[in-house]
């Protein structure tokens, strides 16, 4: 197979799995909120006519129909040119940042049109895949404020303000959690990531917990999944910096928080949780068959599968931040507690291993303890120490004399 039409084959199954999965994934997230919630979610909608009901599948669809028909409207005061801007800018950023993402190992060559080995990701040899992900996805900034500036209204603008500071602030700690997985690993290249611990044998997240809190909660905030929603949230500023879209173009809006949420919950399998390895089942060989490949394209759904549904179990189970609250954990708490993760990677990379030969410990045992109590001690710094961290701050004595309409 020509390397074009192998790679043209690769963009259309990614982009088609990628749309699917954003729409029934919204079925999924209603049939979730409506379990926890005790209430009926959708279970009825099937075909028109007909008393076909499909368990709810036909929602999706209907969602789609109804977001392609609804009459296209744009309001007089926008900006023209960056209204129509915005949702494809922050909508493209999304899609582009999978090119680099793997979605199995190395498939050997075999009788299905293949005339060397398969990378099962669009751009494979792009040796700072990393790097490439943060830069797209800094993209997406621009597609909020432009949203929010184009609207002419000073409610998106100020929702617009709100995101866009919440996405750089919390892209430090992001870069700060992969930055000890990437020492430990010595490659930007996702492949090479899931590569070592399949090798070795134990995920990033046993060695590495620290890292991992940081970056699940960054990723957290930087999907704008609650308690990190406070710029979207219907109690706040109206709609956030897409209050004047509908149609289609609110459509790209939200799918692409979806995307954003699904990039997340890739990164965070492949990153920590040992992407398509699994003990016993998948090796550790990063060239493999057909069969195998397979598996491990199964093995690496399903782990991010589970972490989407960590996601929406999140959202209906903890209340959402105030904002200072939200500002306050990404430069008071993630921050620091990023330096730290990176401080005593380093360090352990370069005096770990002479230190765990006295104890008889591998080097990732000893990583392991040293990780586990760091973020102990972490905790017990944010927990204890800080008071404000543990719901205790300190409370205004009211007086009778105290005039509360002030």
């Amino acid at each position: 197979m020509p390397p074009v039409l192998e790679s043209l084959l690769k963009i259309a199954v990614l982009v088609g799995g990628l749309m699917t999965a954003a729409a029934y994934l919204v079925l999924v997230e209603r049939w979730i909120a409506a379990w926890v919630q005790d209430r009926l979610g959708p279970n009825r909608v099937g075909v028109p006519l007909t008393k076909i009901r499909l368990f709810g599948l036909g929602q999706p669809v209907a969602d789609g129909v109804k977001f392609l028909t609804k009459g296209e409207f744009t309001p007089g005061q926008v900006d023209k040119i960056l209204y129509f801007v915005a949702p494809v800018a922050i909508f493209v950023a999304a899609m582009a940042a999978f090119a680099v993402v793997p979605l199995g190992s190395v498939v050997l060559p075999a009788s299905w049109g293949f005339d060397g080995p398969v990378r099962l990701a669009v751009a494979p040899g792009l040796d700072v895949g990393m790097l490439y992900i943060f830069a797209v996805g800094s993209v997406a900034v621009y597609g909020v404020v432009l949203g929010g500036w184009a609207s002419n209204n000073k409610y998106s603008f100020f929702g617009a303000v709100r995101s866009s500071a919440q996405l750089i602030s919390y892209e430090l700690p992001l870069g700060l959690g992969i930055l000890g997985v990437i020492l430990a690993t010595g490659s930007l290249r996702l492949d090479n990531i899931i590569v070592e611990q399949a090798r070795s044998g134990t995920w990033n997240v046993f060695v590495q917990p620290l890292g991992f809190v940081v970056f699940c909660v960054a990723a957290f905030a930087e999907a704008g999944r609650l308690p990190f929603d406070l710029p979207e949230a219907e109690q706040e500023l109206v709609g956030g910096y897409h209050t004047e879209y509908l149609g289609v173009k609110l459509m790209l809006f939200m799918v692409s928080e979806f995307l954003h949420m699904i990039l997340a919950a890739f990164l965070i399998v492949i990153l920590f949780l040992g992407g398509w390895h699994f003990w016993g089942l998948t090796g550790s060989a990063e060239a493999v068959s057909w069969p195998v490949a397979l598996l491990r394209v199964v093995v690496l759904l399903a782990k991010v599968m589970g972490v989407i549904l960590f996601f929406m179990l999140a959202r209906w189970s903890w209340p959402r931040f105030r904002y200072d609250q939200l500002m306050e954990v990404a430069w008071k708490v993630m921050i620091p507690w990023g330096l730290i993760n990176v401080v005593v990677v380093a360090t352990w990379m370069e005096y770990g291993v002479q230190l765990a030969r006295p104890w008889n410990l591998s080097a990732a045992q000893g990583m392991a303890i040293v990780g586990w109590g760091v973020l102990l001690l972490c905790w017990l710094a944010t927990t204890i120490i800080d008071p404000t961290a543990s719901g205790n701050r300190p409370r205004r004595d009211l007086s009778v004399n105290d005039n509360c309409s002030e």
